[in-house]
């Protein structure tokens, strides 16, 4: 509303000149409207309360405020043409405008029938009313017909990404506006900011379309039916069909209701990767080595062939070049093997990998760099029996989901690095992770998510600067199993949360005194969290007071240059840090322990109150197998280790 404001000469919006082969007059160009313009716009002054039944009214009632009712023209544009009409007046509670030819005619359409006569027929047969969103205002530098164009965008914009001709049926409790405006505007704009998985994007899509669908035949269906009043058996077959189609309808919008909501969409929103299918081996029974070289010199092929062909079965072998890692690891079968040469190589695509191959960056991870170029989804999807990524270094940009994913089957990271973007490694329910001697950072989320049901081993590794270090989620009130976990001698620091953070559920028994409680209830994370942020190091040149006479003497004689007493000032630091890098250890092993315990006493309740007295031993035995030793947690933001319950 702000657009061309009637107080100040000359238009504040820009112009298009239209596509196609006909001279047409330039437009308003409207439809570069960023999220808060159209926001504000629907909520202050277009529908603000209203209730589904009532936006063509309250639409009705905004244009007439704002639209001009005649004097200016615009491009009538439907699949089949396009055309110039003058507009003479506006039907505002029909949303139509009352328009005429344009002198000259101008017309562009799909082939030459549509000839003046032919249109002005058409105009005749729609009583010369049309739809307001299929007019584009012709540009006007005086600004007089800013808010005209402005007005049919938001109209327009409405019906073609808001409305659903099956909104009016859900009235309820809430605004139109709150219920179905905001969240579906909010995940437009996620879309074309590529914040949302294209997988994602193409089910929402399709489940709209498929909705649509069913919907209009249920609509047949009810018409049938409440336009005959018979009690025949025809009837009562529609009357079954009806309902069978308003189930699936309702299915199909709950559906989409998930997908629309920021905080469902990547839980419950869609299996992207369940028809990916693996190759198996080669009909012929020979396995392929695929070499990816920047440059192929002879001093390098001659290397090859010394340190990874040679070893190899000489009778047979066949190898493969490529150019592109991405091309090599699509040409692969079971078994096989890529080995890459050391370069930069830029990717467009993600790698999915269903087949148990073996990646392997030949020299050090700086020397073999792979970064992902443009924007997408994941750079690694696994689903492999048994992968293997070594020797490689993988940068990520421009992401909207994590740098690698562990969907099924067992995926090995041997000396790697991982710059990420977004999340980091997430290992899904059945899968499992080995990764060892790797260094990850940057992500955004977690370093490490680990869901329920997986099994996850680390060794070794390095994971800082994420937004927290390793992530395990734990759903005591479903039937999954409890996840597998192995960390030693990892180095978890400069995290800006967590070094580990647990998520999951607070039972009753633990939320029931938080109301009472307060701030207390609401700080039960907190509690376990054992900060070793705060160890104070005096070769960084920080002090730290002390009332111990023998301290304090050693104190002062550092001062006076005494390099045995430093020494022992820095024996008691480095054995006060293993102290506590121990107990950190030990914190989280336990916790984890504790709530695979909680996960059995749910179960045994469950199979008691089913009647069954004695567990059987193999689902009962189903615990967080925990091994926890020898990590080190430094410069965490909230601390070593909390605990997250929703």
């Amino acid at each position: 509303s702000d657009y061309g404001s009637r107080d100040k000469p000359g238009t504040a919006l820009g112009r298009t000149v239209p596509d196609g082969n006909v001279l047409f007059p330039d437009i308003f160009h409207t439809n570069h409207l960023l999220f808060y313009d159209r926001f504000s716009a629907y909520q202050d002054y277009i529908l603000g309360d209203c209730k589904a039944s009532e936006v063509k009214q309250f639409i009705a009632e905004y244009l007439e405020k704002v639209l001009e009712p005649s004097g200016w023209q615009a491009i009538w544009r439907t699949n089949v043409f396009e055309v110039l009409v003058g507009v003479v007046d506006v039907n505002f509670p029909a949303l139509k405008a009352v328009v005429q030819l344009s002198e000259p005619f101008l017309c562009e359409s799909q082939d030459s029938s549509f000839t003046l006569e032919c249109m002005q027929e058409l105009l005749e047969l729609k009583e010369h009313q049309i739809l307001l969103q299929e007019l584009w205002v012709v540009y006007d530098e005086s600004g007089e017909f800013d808010q005209t164009a402005l007005a049919i965008e938001h109209v327009r914009f409405l019906y073609q990404y808001i409305w659903r001709t099956w909104d009016e049926e859900e009235e309820d409790e809430f605004d139109y506006f709150v219920r179905c405006v905001e969240p579906r505007l909010r995940l437009h704009y996620d879309i074309l900011e590529h914040r949302v998985p294209s997988g994602l994007v193409v089910d929402y899509q399709n489940l709209l379309s498929q909705c649509e669908e069913l919907y209009e035949k249920f609509l047949n269906v009810r018409n049938s039916i409440s336009s005959n009043d018979s009690d025949s058996e025809a009837e009562n077959v529609s009357m079954v069909e009806g309902l069978k189609l308003y189930d699936k309808v309702e299915h199909l919008k709950q559906r989409l209701k998930v997908i629309e909501n920021p905080l469902l969409r990547y839980v419950f929103g869609y299996q992207k990767y369940g028809s990916l299918q693996a190759k198996g081996a080669r009909s012929t029974g020979a396995k392929v080595i695929h070499v990816v070289p920047l440059t192929m010199t002879a001093n390098l092929l001659q290397l090859l062939t010394r340190d990874k062909l040679c070893p190899e079965s000489c009778e047979a072998l066949e190898v493969q070049f490529h150019h592109d890692p991405l091309a090599a690891v699509n040409a692969c079968y079971e078994g096989e093997r890529v080995i890459i040469c050391p370069g930069h190589y830029f990717v467009d695509g993600v790698f999915s990998i269903a087949d148990s191959v073996e990646l392997e960056g030949y020299g050090l991870p700086d020397d073999v760099v792979i970064e992902k170029q443009g924007k997408g989804d994941h750079f690694f999807d696994c689903t492999g029996a048994n992968i293997k990524i070594s020797n490689l270094k993988l940068v990520q940009h421009g992401a909207v989901e994590g740098i690698l994913y562990v969907h099924h089957g067992k995926t090995t990271l041997e000396n790697c690095v991982l710059q990420c973007e977004t999340t980091g490694i997430t290992v899904r329910t059945s899968a499992e992770l080995l990764m060892k001697n790797s260094d990850l950072y940057g992500a955004k989320g977690a370093g490490v998510e680990i869901y329920p049901g997986s099994a996850c081993t680390l060794l070794h590794n390095g994971i800082h600067h994420c937004k927290e270090g390793i992530l395990v989620k734990s759903f005591l009130d479903e039937d999954y199993e409890a996840p597998r976990i192995t960390m030693v001698n990892n180095v978890i620091h400069n995290n800006e949360g967590y070094g580990v953070v647990l998520v999951r559920p607070g039972m009753p028994s633990e939320m029931k005194d938080a109301p009472a409680q307060g701030m207390k209830g609401f700080l039960m994370m907190w509690v376990l969290c054992m900060t070793v942020d705060h160890i104070l190091f005096p070769a960084l040149g920080c002090t730290q007071p002390t009332e111990v006479g023998d301290e304090t003497a050693c104190a002062e004689g550092s001062r006076q240059e005494q390099p045995g007493c430093v020494t022992d000032e820095l024996e008691l630091y480095k054995r006060a840090e293993a102290s506590e890098q121990t107990e950190n250890n030990s914190e989280i092993a336990n916790v984890l322990g504790a709530t695979t315990a909680k996960k059995r006493q749910i179960h045994r309740k469950r199979l008691s109150e089913l009647g069954f007295t004695e567990a059987d031993d193999n689902l009962m035995s189903q615990e967080m197998f925990v091994s926890v030793e020898g990590n080190q947690f430094k410069w965490n933001g909230k601390g070593s280790f909390g605990i997250f319950f929703f």
